[in-house]
């Protein structure tokens, strides 16, 4: 295994696509729980997502979110991922692709992506620039009534349970739908 020149500290996703046999799928089902379960006792995981085939297709991809390479890592290597591969092997026809995309990336790869090519840092640094900004400072605006008076750690933690997730899930995903031409490899 090959880790990449990312600083042990960045956050990590791991993003692999399977094609699953025909007949296979409700047992890859099972599998994908007792993944959820293995992956809850990897000290560093932090979530998981999971993209289902649509329209009778076999294609699975599935998100691991780590708090750093090196927890990416002692999942990658630990015997029981190894048995887990083991155990799906005979329900996959395919390994279509497995990535680690550092920090931040994931937000700017499209999740039906064929090969998960990035944008250039620049574009993908000043678009979250331009985002994030604004939804930083109304969010600010929005619970200083209700924190001002907590210490700076508090009040900073408040204001990040509303940002990361509302960036994560909403304003992100509409920034990088509507900057795709512009964000595309050059």
């Amino acid at each position: 295994m090959t880790l990449p020149d990312t600083p042990p500290t960045d956050p990590v996703t791991l993003v692999v696509r399977r094609r699953i046999r025909a007949g296979h799928e409700a047992g890859y089902e099972q599998r994908l729980t007792e993944l959820g379960e293995l992956l809850g006792r990897v000290p560093g995981y932090r979530g998981t997502g999971i993209l289902r085939p649509a329209g009778g297709g076999r294609e699975y991809t599935v998100v691991a979110r780590f708090d750093s390479l090196s927890s990416a890592a002692a999942w990658e290597l630990s015997p029981e991922r190894t048995a887990w591969l083991d155990a799906i092997a005979p329900m996959v026809d395919d390994q279509l692709s497995f990535e680690r995309q550092p920090g931040l990336d994931f937000w700017f790869t499209p999740p039906a992506a064929p090969t998960l090519s990035q944008p250039r840092r620049w574009k993908m640094t000043l678009l979250t620039l331009l985002v994030l900004y604004p939804v930083s400072v109304g969010v600010t605006l929005l619970v200083a009534p209700l924190v001002g008076s907590w210490p700076l750690g508090l009040r900073a933690l408040a204001q990040m349970v509303l940002v990361v997730p509302s960036m994560t899930y909403l304003f992100m995903p509409l920034a990088t739908r509507s900057a795709a031409r512009w964000l595309s490899p050059d």
